[in-house]
């Protein structure tokens, strides 16, 4: 069953491959359960409203008792261990148990339907799946066909799979002795294919510890006082990434059973939660709800958000209910381990040059150019990184690897402005540059305006195949309630602030876009669905 396992770095002494002096994000959690055992590390809510405290005590004994589950069933250093679910306990009990005997793990969508699950269980090929039971019936004969053992959450549909209680309660809680240390791969984190085909971005133990996790309380001013609301999925670098991080520092994690507004805001007041972070569409949708005010936010101190421009509506609606919290921008890469960059604002008029794309400044573990077409050095162009943090490399893609790595740099594929003072200012992914009559047009740029329109709740902008102009600027938009602006409108809008090229040839009205569960936009399944024409 074992892959293939890695050789032990040359060059390390038995202090640093021990548990003596050794690195790895299982030791952290041993540490923690003596120091701090009696603090809630997750509380986590069931479909029924029912509140579950678990405490870094009991979170490292039954991380334990599921090592020493996989140790029984022959998995050991250098194999996967896949899970399937909702956020939930069981999910953090599988991913430290498997990272403290040496296994690695990687998260799948529970949003997935058999066709995406079969992708990613044949490109990884676990020894393990750990699927809730709502998902078993699909997911556990792909396994299965893949040579993966099953593990159901809950009552298992088929007799031979055996429930995570059982095996939890078959095993002994003693610390699991396992050939682990910092440079062995501790998860495959696929990237959101927002694009392209996902890619498997694996990311190493040591990548926390040296820079990952210390950037945390430095660049984003997490601190082990932090209470979570949790809503970002562990399969995600964002979900499994900040869950590493705040869990190594201490912090204590809220879990809701479903990411509702009304529900998510109820958590907020019930749990005083200090820290959220999201998708701007999750701090729009909150701030749009009835029960959106100081009542339900005013313990909220820091709104942490990616993956897209905030909204001014967001950024004004929160400063009312909750005038102490501060907004964080950050950008980041899962090949990055997660966390690149960050900027902090109260209002966006303090953002720097007023400008919304600003994604701060580089955390201090990270070095970076910004490089023009031919490569030369440039205030506006690619970003380049390089970070001790940076991946291992993509998941049996030598040649993807290659080119994200080639010259010593990770080639993001982000288009970025950077000034005297090193802030970033985000432009747009390359790929979705529109090429338009001979002239370049940045998508988020027209968005940008877009949005500034009051009727505007989301805009979406991409380039779709033209006779005469290669690529249309196409606007998709979704209209505040009760908005009566046409298209035409927006139109008209935009030759306020664009040249004629950059004004959208077309603008759709929709009641939606399409994202991926973490909220960010799916421009891909706009061409796919409105390039044909």
């Amino acid at each position: 069953m074992s892959a293939p396992t890695r050789e032990p770095v040359r060059g390390l002494s038995e202090v640093q491959t021990s548990p003596l002096g050794r690195a790895t994000i299982g030791d952290q959690l041993r540490r923690l359960a003596q120091t701090q055992g009696r603090k809630p590390a997750i509380i986590a809510y069931s479909a029924d409203g029912s509140r579950h405290v678990t405490t870094y005590g009991e979170l490292n004994r039954r991380a334990n008792r599921f090592a020493n589950a996989l140790t029984n069933l022959g998995v050991g250093r250098g194999d996967g261990v896949a899970v399937m679910s909702r956020n939930r306990v069981e999910s953090v009990i599988a991913y430290y148990g498997a990272l403290k005997i040496g296994a690695y793990y990687s998260g799948i969508s529970a949003l997935f339907g058999e066709r995406e699950i079969a992708q990613q269980v044949n490109h990884l090929r676990p020894a393990v799946l750990v699927v809730a039971a709502e998902h078993a019936t699909v997911a556990g004969p792909v396994a299965e066909h893949a040579d993966s053992r099953v593990i159901v959450v809950g009552d298992a549909p088929v007799t031979t799979w055996p429930t995570f209680d059982a095996v939890l309660a078959d095993s002994p809680d003693d610390e699991p002795v396992a050939d682990v240390d910092e440079h062995d791969l501790a998860m495959i984190v696929y990237t959101s294919g927002t694009e392209s085909t996902p890619k498997g971005v694996e990311i190493a133990h040591r990548n926390y510890l040296i820079s990952t996790a210390p950037a945390y309380t430095w660049g984003l001013r997490c601190l082990p006082d932090d209470v979570w609301l949790y809503v970002m999925p562990f399969h995600t670098i964002a979900g499994i990434g900040s869950l590493t991080s705040l869990t190594l520092l201490g912090a204590t994690l809220v879990l809701p059973a479903s990411v509702d507004p009304g529900t998510s805001l109820r958590l907020i007041r019930d749990e005083s939660i200090s820290v959220l972070a999201q998708t701007p569409t999750f701090f729009i949708a909150l701030a749009n709800h009835e029960e959106f005010g100081p009542h339900t936010v005013g313990t909220v101190r820091r709104c942490l958000t990616y993956g897209g421009q905030v909204s001014p509506f967001a950024v004004d609606a929160w400063a009312d209910a909750t005038p102490e919290s501060v907004w964080g921008t950050y950008w980041g890469q899962s090949e990055l381990t997660q966390l690149g960059s960050v900027g902090w604002f109260k209002r966006l008029e303090d953002v720097p040059d007023n400008d919304p794309t600003w994604i701060g400044k580089p955390v201090g573990h990270l070095e970076i150019r910004v490089v023009d077409a031919n490569g030369d050095d440039s205030v506006e162009g690619e970003l380049l990184c390089r970070t001790p943090s940076v991946m291992l490399g993509y998941h049996k893609d030598p040649e993807r690897t290659a080119d994200a790595l080639a010259d010593g740099w990770v080639h993001t594929g982000d288009i970025v402005r950077v000034d005297d003072d090193g802030n970033l200012f985000f432009r747009d992914r390359r790929k979705d540059m529109i090429k338009t009559g001979g002239f370049n047009v940045s998508s988020q740029e027209v968005e940008r305006t877009l949005q500034g329109h009051p009727d505007v709740l989301r805009a979406a902008v991409v380039g779709l195949p033209d006779d005469y102009w290669s690529e249309a600027v196409t606007a998709f938009i979704v209209l505040q309630d009760g908005a009566s602006t046409t298209a035409d409108d927006l139109r008209q809008y935009c030759r306020n602030d664009l040249a004629s090229y950059k004004i959208p040839k077309t603008v759709h009205l929709v009641s939606e876009l399409p994202t991926d569960p973490q909220g960010k936009l799916l421009k891909r399944e706009l061409r796919r669905q409105f390039g044909k024409g």
